[in-house]
């Protein structure tokens, strides 16, 4: 049991050492609907404002809970994850934006943003612009490019992507579970009668998984297009 225990704190101390902490290795930015120091989801739309400020900047954003791009549903760590951090003192209302990759390092930390607008609505307005500031100064420029099955659709071809997304098989009862690199599972596979091959579900999205060429591919189809998705699968 020692063994086994140190061997999965390796494997995680690996895959924290292997996220990189550099923001052009990113295309994605998920923010939350519910800041933690306003009221209600989306107040004073800072929400809104806050996936205006990443998409100005040249990322593709999207809200925990909303319809992910299919590379990102197979793997959270190619998105950061966005947050807004309040200090209000007695004079001044601060903000500091932040973004950490999918093990919780820190990838992005704006100077705070600060205002004395006694109206918080303003407040929240001046301060998050003034952190802005620092987001607008990154040289930011999104390092890789992927396809995605929209372009897939588009080109009525299968997209094949994603060769060297690391995904760990778990055994269960019914065939494997394949977990992430966050350590999160992202796809089932259950088990059929033919050897090498499984009918498959990822959140709302069912197809095939089988064994081609050498590769581990799962098919599935979206708006009536056939999609075709390589998997780097570890046994």
């Amino acid at each position: 049991m020692k063994k086994i225990a140190l061997f999965a704190a390796l494997l995680f101390s690996g895959v924290l050492f292997a996220q990189s902490t550099d923001i052009n290795d990113y295309k994605y930015v998920v923010l939350p609907k519910h800041f933690d120091f306003l009221s209600e989801k989306n107040q004073y739309n800072m929400n809104d404002i806050t996936k205006m400020l990443f998409e100005k900047k040249g990322f593709e954003v999207y809200f925990e809970g909303d319809e992910m791009p299919f590379e990102l549903k197979m793997d959270k760590c190619k998105a950061l994850y966005g947050d807004l951090l309040l200090d209000s003192k007695l004079l001044s209302t601060q903000i500091t934006i932040v973004l950490k990759n999918c093990v919780d390092q820190e990838v992005f930390k704006s100077l705070e943003g600060k205002s004395k607008e006694k109206e918080l609505r303003r407040a929240y307005y001046e301060s998050l612009r003034d952190a802005s500031k620092s987001l607008d100064a990154t040289d930011y420029k999104f390092k890789g490019e992927s396809a995605t099955p929209h372009q897939a659709s588009e080109e009525k071809e299968p997209v094949v992507q994603n060769r060297d997304n690391q995904l760990y098989a778990k055994p269960t009862s019914y065939g494997y579970e394949l977990i992430d690199k966050s350590q999160k599972t992202v796809l089932k596979m259950y088990k059929t009668s033919q050897p090498d091959s499984y009918s498959a579900k990822m959140e709302d999205i069912t197809g095939v998984v089988f064994k081609r060429d050498g590769s581990w591919v799962f098919e599935y189809y979206l708006n009536d297009e056939p999609v075709s998705q390589v998997l780097n699968i570890k046994f």
